[in-house]
């Protein structure tokens, strides 16, 4: 006989649903409830004290709310329409999507184009994680991580250093488990504080701690090696950018950002690189095996149209040497590269022993008194993502035809011309609400990385680590930079950082100006593999990000696959979005295992922050 409770709440909602139908929605409202209440917050509990007892086994909570909601949710949607995302198989620990030089050959690709970037091609999308190697472990804390690092977490065996030759003996060595690396405080023995003082000197100055003095802030370093040479120039308060081309194996760019030092993939083959014209003071180039006189100097063009008005080009290398030696001693004139060096206004600074410096020239008409050697580029080039090499020289006639020596010698310097020569292409008002905002906003997002929201996280700093754990995030990516303003706010707060500005493809294209700010940047399409490779970054940070991958139509999931390919066990992500792309993001990091949790910013806005932790997951 049915209660009178029962006949009442008939009469009120209709006939009585299943049973298992009330009790699955009643467990779902608890669950719900659970999760809401363990995975939303405002930036005042974050920053308030609390004790360390209301965090205890927080993470197996957590997991366990996960889980049931999962099981849940994939009963009312249909069995297996909702589970965690496996893991891929151990030929992915090192994977780089849109290098797959078969692939590329099958398509016709040729003539070292079958080694480049070809994402238009890829075919191999999986919907898996990346798993980290076997021996792989947390990397130490900056500086330590910089000068000695985990041989399991790079992708180079010991044979492989064995058979690297004599120069990479001394400029690493390999004992255990370890890669140590000579530190510039140290003994000095890979001579790269002498390298650098020679250069300097070279271009008339008394030693490398001028470089800022006469207008040398960012370096584009091509075929960098293992980094040593960006090292030094960092310590000097330069912005140093390793490029080198992809490697299955013992890859520079990987070893290079595994010691906590910028770096990204990139090569000199059939595409002009995804950065802008104008954008180095400096670009440098030790052995780095680059045939620069080949393809009619297109290559050359290409560092011409990277350089910023009276730049410089450094080359050290032997065979440029040594064609130099036979063209002098048979007195035939000028070598091939020297030709093609006339004919782009450079001038030869300096030679010595086998490194050669060029200056590019600081007056634009130059190249226009030239007709007929090297044609100047018509049209707009601020759209550079893997365009073809050129054959003209570009940025003659562009507003930021400024030469270096003009500059401010501040790294981060916001000195702008806004109400003058930049001002086609940032908003003023919007440049300094930007920067208004990273100011107050910084400490608040920087706090939201302690161990206070993941505290029984495995691998964790200690209860007498410092908080925030500044020494473990080293490297950063704001995925959408907008102007800069993280890392002009990184900077000035004094964290030991630098920051990957990645401006999106179909956005307002800021990335000169985060060039001109001393800033390391690229263009990217965010429906596409960033050029990097696995567990390369401690900290993932995006604005606005996911409405945009929505409008361009871009799979949000594979967005996060991504980003959990590039970032490293233990890594943080910071999500800002409006509440929809939040709670979808929400759902989607709970697929992926990562720890999220809502920040409600109590502001009056539909702003949120989706804050994640990625586990340390092995199988």
């Amino acid at each position: 006989m049915r209660s009178p409770l029962l006949n009442k709440l008939s009469l009120i909602f209709g006939p009585r649903p299943p049973l298992n139908w009330i009790l699955l929605c009643l467990v779902s409202v608890f669950v719900l409830i659970a999760l809401l209440g363990s995975s939303s917050t405002t930036f005042d509990l974050v920053t308030s004290s609390a004790k360390p007892d209301i965090y205890a086994n927080y993470r197996k909570l957590k997991e366990q709310a996960r889980n049931d909601y999962l099981e849940l949710k994939s009963i009312s949607l249909g069995a297996n329409r909702i589970k965690d995302v496996g893991l891929c198989g151990k030929e992915r620990e090192n994977y780089v999507p849109c290098y797959n030089v078969s692939a590329n050959l099958f398509a016709g690709f040729k003539d070292g184009e079958e080694f480049d970037r070809h994402c238009e091609l890829s075919q191999e999308y999986q919907d898996c994680l990346v798993r980290p190697p076997k021996e792989y472990k947390t990397p130490l804390t900056w500086p330590s991580g910089r000068d000695v690092i985990w041989s399991g977490n790079v992708k180079l065996t010991k044979d492989q250093f064995l058979s690297s030759g004599s120069m990479t003996k001394r400029l690493m060595l390999l004992e255990e488990n370890q890669i140590a690396f000579h530190s510039e405080d140290g003994l000095n023995v890979d001579g790269v504080n002498d390298y650098s003082h020679l250069i300097a000197e070279m271009i008339g100055l008394g030693s490398d701690s001028e470089f800022l003095q006469a207008g040398v802030r960012t370096v584009l370093d091509i075929g960098c090696g293992f980094g040593s040479f960006g090292a030094r120039l960092l310590s000097l308060k330069l912005m140093a950018l390793c490029v080198a081309a992809y490697e299955p194996s013992g890859s520079q760019v990987q070893l290079v950002l595994e010691r906590g030092l910028p770096a990204v993939i990139g090569s000199f083959i059939s595409k002009q690189l995804p950065l802008p014209s104008l954008s180095y003071d400096m670009v440098h180039c030790a052995k780095c095996g680059i045939i620069w006189n080949s393809k009619d100097g297109l290559f050359l063009i290409e560092i011409d149209r990277l350089l910023k008005p009276g730049g410089y080009f450094v080359l050290t290398s032997p065979t440029t040497q040594q064609q130099h030696s036979r063209t002098t001693s048979a007195n035939k004139g000028s070598s091939p590269l020297e030709e093609l060096t006339k004919k782009l206004c450079w001038s030869l600074l300096a030679q010595q022993d086998e490194t050669f410096i060029w200056q590019k020239t600081a007056d634009s008409q130059c190249y226009t008194s030239r007709q007929g050697e090297i044609p100047v580029c018509k049209g707009n080039d601020m759209q550079i993502y893997y365009q073809p090499l050129a054959p003209c020289i570009s940025g003659t006639t562009s507003q930021r035809w400024v030469p270096i020596h003009s500059k401010s010698d501040s790294l981060n310097s916001t000195e702008l011309e806004i109400n003058g020569k930049c001002s086609f292409w940032i908003q003023p008002d919007d440049f300094f609400e930007d920067s208004d905002f990273w100011k107050l906003a910084l400490r608040n997002y920087w706090s939201l990385l302690s161990p206070l929201i993941f505290s029984d996280h495995p691998k964790r700093p200690g209860d007498d680590d410092p908080l925030p754990p500044y020494n473990m995030v080293r490297n950063v990516m704001d995925m959408n930079a907008h102007y800069g303003g993280l890392s002009a706010a990184l900077m000035k707060e004094g964290k030991s950082v630098w920051v990957m500005n990645v401006v999106p493809l179909g956005m307002h294209n800021t990335l000169p100006l985060i060039h001109d700010r001393g800033f390391a940047g690229v263009l990217h399409n965010w429906c596409e593999p960033f050029p990097t490779y696995p567990r390369t970054y401690d900290l993932l940070h995006a604005n606005r990000l996911l409405s945009h991958i929505a409008s361009q139509r871009c799979s949000m999931f594979e967005l996060l696959l991504e980003m959990d390919r590039i970032l490293r066990p233990e890594g943080w992500v910071i999500l800002s979005d409006t509440l929809g792309p939040i709670e979808k993001a929400r759902a989607l990091a709970a697929q992926i295992r990562w720890e999220a949790r809502v920040i409600d910013l109590q502001n009056g806005s539909d702003q949120r922050l989706l804050v994640c932790q990625k586990p340390f997951v092995r199988k």
